[in-house]
């Protein structure tokens, strides 16, 4: 055994009462109360006690009980020299019982010693403490000299066996804290991610619903001290009313998601679609309910690639396939090209960075660029 073994404590959590069962409490109480009565018994049984001796009988049963509680106290705050000091306060208090002819107090207060040293402090003091104790019981113990060595082993072997279940209590203690630990710093954890979760909606649909407004709105008092026409300012003026109607519709849906409360994820696209001309829907693989998280984020990247083709492609043909793959989701936009549209320059928006930003977050890959014919957007999820 190294050094450290020797003079290791047994952990605070071991020697204090904390997370013992409540029938583990009441055998204890059990076994203190026969060995005090036990002592008293020894005390006043004697013969040859007078009343001046039964007092000082009580006053010893008295001593005992007092150090041996005070010694449980100091081993669980880990300071040796008190507990060593009370341990030999305890074997002289034998010592002295035994030389006025209490031999059966003597007796058990030695064993209380030879058992509580292994269970309570660090081994290499416990050696010195049961070694005392144990060899004091065994010269005045009136039994063969079989059954007295086969007790000393035996009491020595239950203090350690007391020891051992005691750190196994005290490590299980340790573990229970660290896990609340961690629970309450998952469950943190989890609250940040839902607040950042919450601002990233806002910022996303606000950013782009409130700067598209702010375009048009620009526009349209550029046009009014202009003098330009009123059928301008109002076209202008209707297409901001227009984005604050879109993005409070998607304040309400980010919001209801956020609740765990969307619309059906095939039946929102086939609305978003519907409102784009020339789109159309396709659906393959083995349909399920997504993740909340997971279906926002193809909700979001299909409304921001068809406003795109709205800014970018306008009179394109578009095509939007939603696949349900084994491990994945992957939603497609593809556009057949087109002219510039009224909302080109409407402001950043979410835009693409968002949108790969989004995919990045669940562990997913957004691929954007052109093909043969237009643009494609391509958003893959693991689900």
């Amino acid at each position: 055994m190294s050094d450290d073994v020797w003079t290791r404590w047994p952990s605070r959590e071991a020697l204090g009462r904390a997370g013992t069962t409540r029938p583990r409490r009441l055998l204890a109480r059990a076994v203190r109360l026969p060995v005090l009565g036990l002592l008293l018994w020894g005390a006043f049984s004697q013969n040859h006690v007078d009343a001046r001796g039964a007092v000082a009988a009580a006053a010893g049963v008295l001593l005992a009980t007092v150090v041996s509680w005070a010694f449980f106290q100091t081993t669980c705050e880990h300071r040796l020299l008190p507990s060593v000091a009370l341990m030999v306060v305890l074997l002289g208090t034998a010592a002295a019982a035994q030389t006025t002819g209490f031999t059966g107090p003597a007796l058990v207060i030695w064993c209380g010693c030879g058992i509580a040293a292994p269970e309570r402090l660090p081994l290499g003091a416990a050696l010195s403490v049961t070694a005392v104790a144990l060899a004091s019981y065994a010269t005045f113990d009136n039994d063969v000299w079989l059954t007295t060595a086969a007790t000393v082993v035996g009491m020595v072997l239950a203090g350690y066996v007391v020891r051992l279940d005691a750190e196994g209590r005290g490590n299980t203690q340790r573990l229970l804290v660290q896990e609340r630990a961690t629970r309450a710093a998952e469950a943190e954890s989890a609250a940040l991610a839902e607040r950042a979760g919450i601002a990233r909606e806002i910022h996303h649909v606000l950013a782009h619903s409130l700067s598209a407004q702010l375009v048009h709105l620009e526009a349209a008092r550029l046009l009014i001290e202009r003098g330009a026409g009123r059928e301008q300012i109002l076209e202008r003026v209707a297409a901001a009313r227009g984005m604050a109607r879109d993005g409070l519709a998607e304040t309400r849906q980010a919001l209801s998601a956020l609740r765990g409360e969307p619309a059906p994820l095939e039946e929102f696209l086939t609305e978003l679609v519907s409102a784009a001309d020339g789109a159309g829907i396709t659906v393959t693989g083995e349909r399920r309910p997504l993740p909340a998280e997971v279906s926002q984020a193809v909700r979001r990247v299909a409304r921001e690639a068809l406003t795109n083709v709205r800014k970018h492609a306008h009179g394109a043909e578009v095509g939007l396939r939603l696949d349900y793959g084994p491990h994945e989701v992957t939603p497609d936009v593809r556009d057949s090209g087109g002219r510039p549209g009224d909302l080109t320059g409407a402001g950043g928006g979410y835009g693409l960075l968002g949108m790969r930003e989004r995919a990045e977050l669940l562990g997913g890959s957004l691929d954007a660029g052109p093909d043969e014919e237009g643009f494609v957007v391509t958003l893959k999820v693991p689900v």
